[in-house]
């Protein structure tokens, strides 16, 4: 598992924010954003905070996504996934 890359769960936006920042703060370029499911729109918020209210104008951002099967036999189900890389700009 890498070290910069921040997992989004139920947590409070704040605490994966703070995730973030420890990361960049140690040095990292590039943090990664992971989440499933409804957990989707506050991976998006962290991102949008982090680059607008902490690291404003020094931060970009990518974004990926796609479909995870999640489940076996007849528990088989789809759950969206997202990633989005914050890169700290040179």
């Amino acid at each position: 598992m890498s070290e910069n890359v921040v997992y989004v769960g139920n947590k409070s936006p704040m605490h994966y924010v703070l995730a973030v920042m420890i990361q960049f703060n140690r040095g990292s370029d590039k943090v990664v954003l992971k989440a499933r499911g409804r957990a989707i729109s506050r991976a998006v918020d962290v991102a949008e905070i982090v680059k607008n209210q902490f690291l404003p104008g020094q931060v970009e951002s990518s974004v990926t996504i796609g479909t995870e099967e999640v489940g076996e036999g007849d528990q088989k189900r789809n759950v969206s996934t997202i990633e989005i890389v914050l890169t700290k700009k040179e």
